[in-house]
């Protein structure tokens, strides 16, 4: 099988699994893959906004339910967690909404928003649309690189064929300077 096949054989699966857990570099490998017509967009996005929802829920339902024996075993995130802490304090709903797109929390908001005061009914609305938004933004945001990878190809293409151009024409003009100066 071939990469286009199990690409897409498996791909939105990957997709599925990589959103329930972070998420950003396969939702941007799946937007190029969906540009080059290996998956289609809208499932694309469709899968990664289910994996997203799903993912930071069941995070801030564990948190609900074991706050004791994660907060036990949190020393390892210990600086991320006060940092989400303080600044949820503050910017509730900015944080909530946005979370997802701030690289390195994505699995600890969650958690901590769950240890807070926070009504699960009001992360569960605000994970809704922030899961929305991401989903389109960085999976169109991958579609378009798609283009642009499809554009630096062909450049690169182009390019390449100049260079062998030019190779070819400084290997005639050195072939026939030597050939001119033997006579």
């Amino acid at each position: 099988m071939d990469l286009a096949g199990l690409i897409a054989a498996h791909g939105y699966w990957a997709l599925a699994l990589g959103t329930f857990l972070e998420g950003e570099t396969i939702l941007v490998l799946a937007g190029v893959a969906a540009h080059r017509g290996y998956l289609d967009l809208r499932l694309v996005i469709l899968v990664a906004f289910a994996g997203s929802l799903l993912g930071d829920q069941f995070f801030f339902l564990m948190a609900r339910r074991h706050a004791g024996w994660l907060l036990r075993r949190l020393d390892a995130w210990r600086s991320k967690v006060d940092a989400v802490h303080r600044h949820l304090e503050r910017h509730q709903l900015l944080i909530m909404l946005g979370f997802r797109f701030v690289y390195g929390i994505r699995v600890v908001t969650p958690v901590v928003i769950g240890l807070s005061r926070v009504p699960a009914w009001r992360f569960a609305v605000c994970n809704t649309a922030g899961a929305a938004v991401w989903a389109v933004v960085v999976g169109s945001g991958g579609y378009l690189l798609g283009n642009a990878v499809n554009v630096f190809l062909e450049n690169a293409r182009v390019a390449e064929l100049a260079a062998f151009g030019l190779a070819v024409v400084l290997g005639l003009g050195l072939w026939l300077r030597r050939r001119l100066r033997r006579r």
